[in-house]
């Protein structure tokens, strides 16, 4: 009998598709925690590079207060 191998699709970069990140759009609060910390790449499936330019905007938007360091 063939073997059903439970392996899941690995997630594609949405951000590869050429759609900008900035601190001003509503797109990174979908990279953010309920407790307000950003969530990983094996959760949202982005790409090393959007990652740490996700990471960038998150705290800039951060200091200048758009988004609240830590959600209670």
């Amino acid at each position: 009998m063939a073997e059903i191998h439970n392996r899941k699709r690995r997630k594609v970069c949405a951000l590869c598709m050429n759609k900008p990140v900035d601190y001003k759009s509503d797109i990174i609060k979908k990279y953010i925690g309920e407790t307000g910390r950003i969530l990983p790449r094996r959760m949202t499936g982005t790409c090393l590079e959007h990652q740490r330019v996700i990471r960038k905007e998150i705290q800039r938007a951060r200091f200048i207060g758009l988004i609240p360091y830590v959600n209670k």
